[in-house]
């Protein structure tokens, strides 16, 4: 029997993964964490606000018409407190992969239904639609009686919230003896940690599955996904003239160091 409820979801590389959902307690914990320190947040951004619009009109007096002044004062509150409030979980969710310091606390994560890493468009479409979902408990009911345990934000920005699962390693995997010298090159060099969990899966399930692929798609496939893996480590040189496969499998044992 399952704790959590699992999906698949399928990569624009036509590769399936796994994810586990985060489930209703481990997103109600990140979410209380969340508001207390978006709470500290706002408290901070109203008190330094107040300071500045009490001080402000005694440096303007009689240089301006007071309740214009303070109209004016009131409306730019009102921007500045959507602001601090928009900001918190858009600004997290799209600089930290998917995450806020609540999630990150509890190891969950937001991705797009395909698997890729959130954008700024889609926080900021789970941030919009928040209050809604916080209305009557609307977010709540949602994430309870439906399969993919989604929230109207998630609905509509085409978001899941998973669980954060370290790498696994897997017998099934066949590496050649080039593979380990290579992968501690690109530890001490390269960004291993830009990887994410579900791009390094997606490097397993590529080196489980080639032997099955045919010739020309595994070696096209093999190329898009080491080119995907060297930009998103930050690599403009490798060491040596490789294939893309020893490229994957020294990617692949050098994740797995950083994670063990």
């Amino acid at each position: 029997m399952r704790l959590f409820n699992s999906v698949k979801v399928r990569t624009p590389e036509s590769v399936d993964l796994e994810f586990t959902l985060a489930g209703i307690g481990n997103r109600a914990i990140a979410l209380l964490i969340d508001y207390l320190l978006w709470g500290a947040l706002l408290v901070t951004v109203i008190v330094l606000w107040g300071l500045f619009a009490y001080n402000l009109p005694l440096y303007f007096r009689g240089l301006a018409n007071s309740e214009a002044l303070e109209t004016w004062l009131a409306a730019v509150a009102w921007l500045v407190y959507s602001a601090a409030y928009a900001s918190y979980f858009v600004g997290f969710e799209t600089l930290w992969q998917g995450q806020t310091p609540g999630k990150r606390y509890t190891k969950i994560r937001v991705i797009c239904e395909n698997g890729q890493p959130v954008g700024l468009a889609q926080a900021a479409l789970r941030s919009l639609l928040r209050p809604v979902d916080d209305f009557l408990s609307i977010g709540l009911l949602l994430i309870l009686f439906t399969k993919r345990e989604k929230r109207l934000g998630d609905w509509v920005a085409g978001t899941l919230v998973i669980q954060e699962e370290p790498a696994i390693v897997s017998a099934n995997v066949a590496l050649s003896a080039d593979a380990q010298p290579l992968a501690d090159q690109l530890g001490a060099t390269a960004n291993i940690s830009a990887l994410l969990p579900d791009d390094f899966a997606v490097i397993r399930s590529y080196l489980q599955r080639r032997t099955l692929m045919e010739p020309k798609a595994k070696a096209e496939l093999g190329l898009q996904l080491a080119r995907q893996a060297r930009t998103l480590i930050g690599l403009h040189e490798l060491p040596f003239d490789m294939t893309p496969d020893l490229f994957l499998e020294a990617m692949y044992l050098a994740y797995q160091q950083q994670s063990s």
